[in-house]
C-alpha cells in the first residue's frame, strides 16, 4: 500500500513542486476547493500535491492533484489502485489506458504488519522507504478529472503491486516505483503500460522513521 508520502524540496524536486505552483489551476483549486498545496512535508491522501503527467500539447508537465479518487458507492477516497487488475476495473481502466501519471517524492512511508497468533494483524513500526542509492522516489499513478463546485480538477491514484523480497518482511504490498529514465514513456497516453510496469523498482532502502 501506500497512504503516505514524503517531499523535501531538494534540487531534484523543488522544480517539480514550483511549476505546479505557478499554475493557474493551482490558484483556482485552492480558492474553490479550500485545499493548501503541499509544498513540501507528509503528504496525506486528499492533499494537493505535484504530480507529473502529459500536457495537451503532448509533452510532459506537472499538475497540482488531489490524492484520492471519489468513487461511487465507497465513502472515502480511494488513493491506491491494484497495479495486477486496474486494467479490468470500471474506475480505473480508462486511466490505465490514456491518463497515467508521476507522482515524486522523497520517499514514502509504510507500517509494519505484524500477524498475531489469533490471525488479526496490528500495526507495528513505521519506516521511510525509496529505492536503493537513490535520493528522489516515483510513484507511478492514475489519474483523472472530477469535478466540485463547478470547478473541473485533477485526482490521482498510486499504482501498487507486489513488495520485493525486503519490503514482503513489513508488508504485502508497495507502490509501484519507476526509474527516472521510463517516466516520459509511462505518461505517453498511447505507451504500452504494462510493458513499463515490468520496468519497476523493487531494491529498497528502509529506514525506521523517527518524530520530526
Amino acid at each position: 500500500m501506500c497512504t503516505r508520502y514524503y517531499v523535501e524540496l531538494s534540487p531534484e524536486l523543488r522544480p517539480y513542486v514550483e511549476a505546479a505552483s505557478r499554475t493557474p489551476l493551482k490558484a483556482e483549486m485552492v480558492s474553490v476547493l479550500g485545499k493548501k498545496f503541499k509544498a513540501e512535508g507528509e503528504i496525506r491522501p486528499t492533499d494537493m500535491a505535484a504530480v507529473i503527467a502529459s500536457g495537451r500539447n503532448g509533452k510532459q508537465a506537472v499538475f497540482p492533484m488531489v490524492w484520492g479518487y471519489h468513487i461511487t458507492g465507497i465513502d472515502h477516497p480511494v488513493v491506491n489502485a491494484r497495479v495486477e487488475s486496474a486494467k479490468d476495473k470500471t474506475s480505473f481502466a480508462v486511466d490505465w489506458a490514456r491518463h497515467r501519471c508521476i507522482v515524486p517524492a522523497s520517499y514514502y512511508f509504510e507500517w509494519e504488519h505484524i500477524k498475531r497468533p489469533d490471525g488479526a494483524v496490528k500495526t507495528g513500526q513505521k519506516y521511510a522507504i525509496q529505492p536503493r542509492n537513490a535520493t528522489v522516489t516515483y510513484l507511478a499513478g492514475l489519474y483523472r478529472i472530477e469535478e466540485e463546485r463547478g470547478l473541473k480538477y485533477p485526482v490521482f491514484t498510486v499504482l501498487t503491486k507486489e513488495p520485493g523480497e525486503i519490503l514482503s518482511k513489513i508488508h504485502n504490498r508497495m507502490p509501484v516505483i519507476l526509474p527516472k529514465d521510463a517516466i516520459g514513456d509511462w505518461i505517453k497516453p498511447d505507451a504500452a503500460p504494462g510493458r513499463i510496469v515490468s520496468e519497476a523498482l523493487t531494491d529498497m532502502d528502509m529506514v525506521v522513521e523517527t518524530a520530526r
